[in-house]
């Protein structure tokens, strides 16, 4: 990121950017086809402010990421139940849900592994973290937790690359059923 201190107006700046790139990303289904050009006229910005706030296109899907990465696992979200852990997969489909078309690009390539990596560690780590003073008799209760997570993370990039056969819903409660089978 460029802008180092966001004031207001740099605030404001980069979440117009970000509303026009994510109505694009709508239109045109694919972020190869996305020109800084069509951003900063849809934004009604200047290309030189685009280029103050960011180095390139890619730049602004890196804060898409790194914003799902915070509001998905910041650390003000603290689980100290199943039921806690229940709720926090609600809000993590919810986020999803209502971004579906921005997620639909970020998991569309496998550029993005990265991104779904940190995901996967830090929303783990917090699961483990609720479990392992619930179960004490685990052994191999990170093991468990990683297959767990990476078993969600599978079917949430098939669902968002249209490759499922199952909406969100569905994922959700089912993710909750695997959750128990595994962990009860």
């Amino acid at each position: 990121m460029k802008v180092q201190g966001l004031n207001s107006s740099s605030k404001k700046t980069r979440n117009l950017i970000k509303k026009a790139f994510a109505e694009l990303i709508n239109e045109k289904k694919e972020l190869s086809k996305i020109t800084v050009t069509e951003l900063v006229k849809k934004a009604e910005i200047t290309r030189s402010t685009f280029y103050t706030h960011y180095d390139d296109i890619y730049e602004v899907v890196n804060e898409y990421q790194l914003e799902t990465i915070e509001l998905l696992v910041s650390d003000d979200k603290i689980l100290n139940s199943i039921q806690d852990i229940y709720d926090y997969f609600d809000e993590i489909f919810e986020c999803l849900n209502k971004n579906e078309e921005i997620y639909k690009m970020l998991l569309s390539s496998n550029a993005t592994l990265v991104f779904l990596e940190e995901l996967k560690r830090l929303a783990g780590k917090k699961i483990y973290n609720v479990l392992k003073n619930i179960i004490k008799n685990n052994e191999y209760l990170e093991l468990d937790v990683d297959f767990y997570m990476y078993g969600v993370i599978s079917e949430l990039i098939k669902y968002f690359r249209g490759q499922s056969d199952y909406s969100s819903e569905e994922l959700l409660v089912n993710s909750k059923k695997w959750f128990e089978k595994i962990f009860n």
